[in-house]
């Protein structure tokens, strides 16, 4: 055989073995009949159609519990006394616009656009705090298309969180809230929402990882990362498993790249959500520390067997912390009995904590182990304290 009719040859196997024609490109070159070796089992039409028939009756099931949010923010300015020649130009609108000089102030309304879903029948919608904030104008839109004013109940920025209700005048579809912590690596995930204003927009993809954390949106992180594709407008959306249970809240992208997507653990919203619909806000517990990563090398200094643990980097003065004798350098190990995985880990396990509650802490000082109760304390409203 030649060398162009060889090639030929392996380019018609690669080609035939896309098709899933029953020819094995090692086989082949290694002199094998494909025929001689077993089968490869393929995915049969009722497997197939099954798979599509999960994803047709999520979408069918959770769509109507999917609402637009379009917020409208009232901006004052000032209009210059004399009109400008160029005020109409739009090259020089944006410049008027933020230094309009003197004269009669001006209206303008800002429109924005966000997602969510209806969590109880009463008109409670769970979204983004980033969706709604600064927003002197609320409406939520059903998939019906009706129409409703809204107004914000409770909002938590720390995990950018907030409830809208709104007054129905009809039965309301309610999406049902899964458990994000049976979630694993490589399951379908399905995203609805409202991308670029585009009503009811369904996308597909995997769960790409859970834990998350150092993202920089929130204070507190655990995103799930997802490559089902997210857009400016799917924030406040949610992220389904293949039982149209609610697995997450879509919240953001990473701009620079394609497929990366974060979105809350619908775990997390449920310890918040009762406390945003009942009080307007959410009452967290606190240590009073400042926390920093163990890295290796610290790990190497302290005594620590790994790198799981928190390291107190500071203590605040009159603090539950500094009750207990915590000191700075004290490497946390176990917070109420629980494993402290990462410094992350360890404000998460405070916050969570009922205030007035007393908790042991298994900490390693100076290579020496050692056993704290501290009281938790209510949260102070600085969030340089909120640790």
């Amino acid at each position: 055989m030649t060398a162009y009719s060889r090639r030929g040859f392996l380019i018609a196997l690669l080609v035939l073995g896309s098709l899933g024609v029953g020819f094995g490109l090692h086989a082949a070159l290694n002199g094998t009949p494909s025929w001689s070796r077993p089968a490869q089992p393929a995915a049969s039409p009722t497997t197939l159609e099954g798979l599509q028939s999960a994803f047709t009756q999520v979408v069918q099931q959770v769509r109507p519990a999917v609402v637009n949010i379009g917020t409208v923010t009232l901006a004052k300015t000032r209009r210059p006394l004399t009109p400008s020649p160029f005020s109409d130009d739009p090259l020089f609108k944006d410049f008027f616009e933020q230094f309009p000089g003197p004269g009669p102030r001006g209206e303008f309304r800002q429109p924005s656009l966000g997602s969510g879903f209806i969590i109880d029948k009463r008109g409670d919608v769970l979204t983004n705090f980033h969706v709604v904030k600064g927003g002197d104008e609320i409406l939520v839109r059903l998939s019906s298309k009706r129409e409703y004013r809204g107004q914000v109940v409770g909002t938590d920025p720390k995990t950018d969180l907030a409830v809208v209700r709104f007054q129905p005048d009809s039965e309301l579809s309610v999406a049902k809230l899964g458990n994000s912590d049976a979630l694993k690596v490589g399951e379908w995930a399905i995203a609805i929402g409202n991308p670029f204003g585009l009503d009811q927009t369904v996308t597909v993809g995997v769960i790409s990882a859970t834990g998350r954390s150092d993202v920089g949106i929130a204070t507190y992180e655990n995103f799930i990362q997802t490559d089902a594709s997210i857009n400016p407008g799917n924030s406040g959306g949610p992220l389904l498993n293949l039982k149209g249970e609610v697995v997450g809240i879509n919240t953001a992208i990473v701009a620079a790249g394609q497929g990366i997507g974060f979105a809350i653990p619908i775990n997390m919203v449920k310890r918040v959500v009762n406390q945003l619909v009942e009080k307007g806000k959410v009452v967290r517990g606190w240590l009073g520390v400042a926390v920093q990563p163990l890295t290796p090398q610290l790990a190497e200094s302290l005594g620590a067997k790994g790198t799981a643990g928190a390291v107190v980097a500071s203590v605040y003065p009159k603090s539950p912390a500094a009750a207990a004798g915590l000191q700075q350098g004290d490497l946390v190990l176990t917070f109420d009995r629980v494993q402290v995985e990462d410094y992350h880990h360890l404000q998460r396990l405070v916050a969570d904590s009922e205030v007035g509650k007393s908790v042991a802490l298994g900490l390693l000082r100076k290579k020496t182990p050692l056993d704290v109760t501290a009281r938790i304390a209510e949260m102070p409203g600085d969030d340089r304290k909120a640790r």
